[in-house]
């Protein structure tokens, strides 16, 4: 059968079976007279103020020129000076786009909005995509969006189709999610290697895993994130009564906790085939000095964004031994999966550097699982140690009877797991009943950088 198959019992896909699609934007039009649709566009002045990075954004702009459906284009700005954002100003205008915003997240007005949150109790003190489309998707509601479209500013084969792809299911067809896949190639090289190399052999690692234990509860999850093509993408959409109920991750495990908020609160996710052309978004490095940055980093969030969620929500009880015998398996079945992308490549004329995603898969992207395994072990650790050092003292005994014992290790225990849990927001909807009138706090500040950029 050719690819229109609808084999995923929870999730719709929709195929390129034909190029022409003016029919999506007639209906995406029409629809959006009373399903209100928002474009958010997260990004850093460096997007625009760096050469190399300023052709790519320019091009995104170059599409979104006649659109005319949406009600609102949001460009949530991060780490810029006053002066880069009235630079961006000047960069939308000159290409006539009409209804944007510039939330200018350094600036004193949604500085406030921050504080005011971060004094009732949100933490939104790191910096980061997480908390700028966070914020972004609060101004969303609060300006009455039905729909809410998220694109990243660094995609360098951007087309205004796609977007009617991305929100047509959502805008028309009232899907509550959708979510973008497309494959990732350059100059005749396979990437998306995070999906390929860690996150699907980790899934298949785990369901294996779970499979001989019938774990149905966790096996329903992994699932779930298996049936979607391309997991990492960080094109969505949302109907805003979903998108109200979201919480997001603040790490770059933001696009994994996405899906897992999805799977647990969406009645219907849909996702989208973006582009039948090869697509691309810049590339993270590969540190070999520091595991904190990159490649190295993303992959460590991504595990342990991961494997949080199936020991909070899911019940899994997890060891030393666990992430293991988990790194073994995952190199297995990431070396199996990696032979498969090879002679992919080589069907289609493709070059394909084998031992350099192998040297990956052993050095950077197993560790990434042991690491996040010591991460997220790091409590039980803490408290079979202090067992250990009680017991072995007969003069301890007497706070074992009393109960002071239990007490510490409750605390410590606490203590420890709350450093290794995903860094996340609230939902707009806890936002709301806590602080009845933000939506009115966010129109206020959005009128007056309106006045400012105006």
């Amino acid at each position: 059968m050719s690819d229109f198959s609808q084999n995923q019992s929870t999730i719709t896909s929709f195929h390129i079976l034909q190029q022409h699609n003016t029919h999506l934007r007639k209906q995406i039009r029409l629809h959006s007279k009373w399903n209100k649709a928002v474009l958010i566009i997260p990004c850093l002045a460096s997007e625009f103020t760096d050469p190399n990075n300023l052709p790519v954004f320019e091009n995104i702009l170059k599409h979104l020129k006649d659109v005319s459906y949406l009600s609102q284009i949001i460009f949530g700005l991060d780490q810029a000076s006053e002066e880069e954002a009235f630079q961006l100003k000047e960069l939308i205008t000159e290409r006539r786009i009409k209804n944007y915003l510039i939330q200018w997240n350094n600036g004193p007005g949604f500085n406030s909005i921050y504080d005011q949150l971060n004094n009732a109790g949100f933490n939104l003190h790191e910096p980061g995509k997480g908390k700028n489309m966070f914020l972004s998707f609060g101004i969303a509601i609060a300006l009455g969006a039905k729909s809410v479209a998220l694109l990243d500013a660094d995609i360098k084969s951007f087309k205004r189709y796609q977007l009617d792809r991305l929100l047509y299911p959502v805008v028309a067809l009232n899907y509550d999610f959708s979510k973008a896949y497309y494959a990732r190639i350059m100059d005749s090289m396979l990437y998306g290697r995070v999906k390929r190399l860690l996150l699907d052999p980790l899934l298949l690692s785990l369901k294996r895993k779970f499979s001989e234990s019938r774990e149905d509860k966790v096996l329903r999850l992994i699932d779930f994130l298996l049936g979607f093509n391309y997991q990492l993408s960080g094109e969505v959409a949302f109907h805003v009564d979903l998108l109200k109920k979201m919480r997001f991750a603040t790490n770059w495990g933001v696009e994994i906790f996405t899906l897992i908020e999805v799977y647990r609160k969406a009645s219907s996710p849909a996702q989208v085939m973006f582009s039948k052309e090869p697509f691309d978004h810049k590339h993270q490095q590969v540190s070999s000095e520091d595991q904190g940055k990159g490649l190295n980093r993303m992959a460590i969030d991504i595990v342990a964004t991961l494997m949080n969620a199936l020991v909070i929500e899911e019940g899994l009880e997890i060891t030393d031994t666990f992430f293991r015998d988990l790194a073994i398996t995952y190199q297995a079945v990431a070396e199996n999966q990696l032979k498969k992308y090879s002679d992919d490549a080589s069907f289609n004329n493709l070059m394909h550097d084998r031992e350099d995603e192998e040297r990956m898969v052993k050095d950077v992207f197993r560790n990434s699982i042991l690491r996040a395994g010591e991460m997220l072990t790091a409590p039980y650790r803490m408290t079979e140690k202090f067992l250990r050092l009680v017991n072995s003292y007969d003069e301890f005994r007497p706070y074992l009877e009393n109960g002071l014992a239990d007490t510490i290790l409750s605390v410590e225990s606490k203590t420890q797991q709350s450093i290794f849990e995903t860094p996340q927001t609230a939902s707009w909807e806890r936002v709301s009943n806590k602080l009845p009138h933000i939506y009115f706090d966010l129109i206020e500040v959005v009128e007056k950088e309106k006045q400012r950029f105006s």
